[in-house]
């Protein structure tokens, strides 16, 4: 909102001090980020307070993990905190106009929703199962149909295919200033990045068999069922690893500013040039939005980090998780998160691996036999040993240690990520 005031009063003919601020990405950037701080802080405090006056406290299994029983009655459902901290300074700072941002802010009150609904039925009517998984991922999969056809066919979600200076006789442009064709590519076209590769702009048509309009209808069925399936993963893989004080958020942290610097480069004409890579015009605010996320990230890990005073649970981790997942797909980076988002997808992996094998071997022989001591792997470190096949740790780590050691892994990968850019 005070980012079209300020636009309002500038086209207005209104000349004073800071008018043209708000033009800069990084100006809003930094703003939405204060203010997502100190939102998160100041709400925070008072929640917490008010969760514990109302005894909504999580409910703990006894899993034989050291310190779980403490944090019996720890107030939970502090996602609530995020997204309000995330909203506000959005409706502030971002172009409300712009579709990424609108795309954003739907998927952050949907799966915020969706998560809030699981963690009303396992706090107020005092189920463990909580929302019935059938629901999230119908949720899940509806949100990624929206995301689907938007990008398959909303023109404000515009690219420059490689160089984004060269060959301007190819490119027209609408009166939105939108770039609608490249060398023969709609702005729609169905395409993405490839790491690691010199000319790495990947079609899905290619993966149609068919050719003409019924490839075209074909190869969008596929990006939509890919986009439904890195959203669904995505969020599911963030609602696993928050299973330790501050990791799903500090982790998430880590991830968003990544993201935030892969849409800044690619909304900027100039840095999309030097590394040859798609200049997607309006993703500047997909990276004011993650700024602002990883604001309210670190004001929320104030009152997360060990020991926490308040759990995220699934109203924040759902929603964070889908928040990656769709933030990646505006910018056409999605398949660089098996890389940025190693922690999640080693979580993941951890737990299907883990039940399927105790299946098989339950089949088998008779008795379940396991690969890990305990599923998602955070929980692997902190258990004593016992009879799995990975018996390394023998001793259980403390909590704290073994957030820190995801965080330094969760940043290598990071840098990791940035560096695409430019290996190739």
């Amino acid at each position: 909102m005070l980012y079209h005031l300020f636009e309002y009063l500038r086209q207005q003919g209104a000349d004073f001090s800071g008018i043209g601020l708000m033009q800069y990405i990084s100006v809003r950037g930094i703003m939405g980020n204060i203010t997502a701080i100190i939102i998160a802080l100041l709400a925070g405090k008072k929640t917490i307070a008010f969760l514990q006056k109302k005894q909504i406290g999580e409910e703990i299994r006894n899993l034989g993990l050291e310190g779980q029983l403490a944090k019996k009655g720890t107030p939970t459902m502090g996602g609530l905190i995020i997204i309000f901290s995330l909203i506000i300074p959005t409706l502030l700072f971002c172009d409300l106009t712009n579709p990424n941002t609108l795309i954003l802010l739907f998927t952050t009150v949907w799966l915020g929703f969706l998560g809030c609904m699981d963690d009303y039925i396992k706090v107020f009517k005092h189920n463990k199962d909580g929302l019935n998984g059938r629901f999230k991922i119908a949720g899940q999969v509806i949100l990624g149909l929206v995301v689907g056809l938007a990008l398959c066919f909303n023109e404000g979600l515009a690219f420059r295919e490689g160089n984004a200076v060269k060959a301007p006789e190819a490119t027209v442009q609408t009166a939105s200033d939108s770039f609608v064709n490249i060398d023969g590519l709609e702005s729609n076209a169905i395409m993405t990045t490839i790491p690691f590769v010199k000319d790495n702009e990947f079609n899905y048509a290619w993966l149609s068999p068919f050719k003409g309009k019924a490839g075209d209808i074909f190869s969008k069925i596929i990006y939509i069922l890919v986009i439904i399936f890195i959203i669904t993963a995505c969020s599911n893989g963030a609602n696993l690893t928050d299973g330790m004080d501050g990791l799903a958020t500090g982790v998430t942290a880590i991830v968003g500013a990544t993201l935030g610097i892969l849409a800044y480069v690619s909304g900027h004409v100039g840095y999309a040039d030097y590394f040859n890579i798609m200049f997607i015009e309006k993703s500047g605010d997909i990276a004011v939005f993650m700024m602002t996320l990883v604001g309210a990230l670190l004001g929320f890990l104030w009152f997360n980090c060990y020991p926490a005073q308040i759990f995220m649970g699934d109203t924040g981790s759902l929603t964070l998780g889908g928040i990656v997942g769709v933030c990646a797909l505006l910018i056409r980076k999605e398949l660089l998160l098996p890389i940025l988002c190693g922690i999640f997808l080693v979580e993941s992996l951890s737990v299907i691996i883990q039940r399927y094998y105790f299946k098989y071997t339950k089949k088998k022989y008779g008795a379940g036999r396991r690969i890990f001591k305990m599923s998602p792997l955070h929980h692997h470190f902190q258990k004593e040993n016992i009879d799995a096949a990975i018996q390394k740790p023998l001793r259980a780590h403390p909590e704290a240690k073994i957030v820190m050691r995801f965080y330094i892994v969760s940043m290598m990968l990071a840098v990791l990520t940035i560096i695409t850019l430019k290996i190739r």
